[in-house]
């Protein structure tokens, strides 16, 4: 019999792994159900599986502050998300806006020491330069590495590179922010709601698409929602019985697992110099939460000499 601790680091595990498919499935989607109505639909199905498998929460003991701008920063992140990688140019650049996403871990662990008042240190800095300049190398493509090709790039699709931006800069906010005003609960489920309703309220206005529907599309759309939902709930429960600490530590290889599975997913090919660059935003990542642990460390070691 697994221990409740095991049990819930594989939940995490499996949230991990979950998330590390949704870049590639939710491209896959948007070229069967347009950008918009592709988003709409995983998340409403997202939505439904959680309601299923979770029940609906008792929203009146969650903290209204909590709910608010828990809500608010949640919905914002998933529909940049969403759409960034809907209306990418093509998959590679899906696959390469899903990179800027995942600088959130290090945006996260930057704004998690603003919000502890502690100062920068030369290793916290070294690891956001660190991603930012794998960032660029993903972005500079197969082409030699100026400002020009990289302003070449943005400049074909700046919606969804600016999208992709500042998604990963409000997971970070939603991350810390959350944590210290929610006392505890867990509005997953009120905040795919909202989600969902708030792309179905945009696709209203947006410009129709013809959907494809067939066993290919809807099995995918079925994973995809899938997905989404039972990867947040897993990591919920990942946080509260698991190993935090070791959860921590894998969730900073998303962008390569991620990157793999985009790949498989999207039947596409990537070059070596991207992949140079995935793992420079990882090691990124991993030197920002060094840093951050580091700090932590000396912060203890204190507390016991006094």
């Amino acid at each position: 019999m697994l221990s409740s601790s095991t049990k819930g680091t594989l939940y995490g595990l499996v949230a991990i792994i979950l998330w590390s498919t949704v870049v590639g499935l939710i491209r896959n989607i948007s070229e069967y159900f347009g950008a918009v109505g592709g988003a709409a639909l995983i998340y409403t199905t997202g939505t439904l599986f959680l309601i299923l498998t979770l029940g609906w929460p008792k929203l009146s003991s969650f903290p209204k502050r909590y709910l608010f701008w828990g809500g608010l920063l949640f919905v914002t992140y998933e529909i940049c998300l969403a759409l960034s990688l809907g209306l990418a140019s093509n998959r590679t650049q899906a696959i390469e806006l899903g990179m800027i996403n995942y600088l959130w871990p290090s945006f996260t662990l930057a704004l998690a020491v603003i919000l502890n008042k502690q100062r920068f240190s030369i290793l916290l800095i070294v690891g956001l330069l660190c991603s930012f300049s794998g960032l660029i190398w993903v972005m500079s493509g197969d082409s030699p590495l100026t400002i020009e090709s990289l302003w070449n790039n943005v400049s074909s699709n700046p919606l969804s590179y600016f999208l992709a931006f500042t998604g990963a800069i409000l997971w970070a906010f939603y991350s810390n922010v959350t944590r210290l005003i929610s006392e505890g609960h867990n509005g997953i489920v009120p905040f795919l709601l909202l989600t969902a309703l708030a792309i179905w309220g945009q696709y209203l206005f947006a410009e129709p698409v013809e959907w494809v529907i067939n066993i290919k599309s809807i099995s995918l759309l079925l994973m995809a929602g899938i997905a989404v939902g039972l990867a947040n709930a897993a990591w919920t429960l990942g946080m509260i019985r698991g190993n935090v600490t070791l959860l921590a530590t894998l969730s900073y290889f998303t962008p390569v697992i991620s990157t793999a599975f985009s790949s498989l997913l999207l039947s596409t090919a990537l070059s070596f110099s991207f992949w140079q660059g995935v793992m420079m935003v990882t090691g990124g990542s991993l030197i920002c939460w060094l840093a951050i642990r580091n700090k932590k460390n000396k912060r203890v070691k204190v507390v016991k000499i006094d």
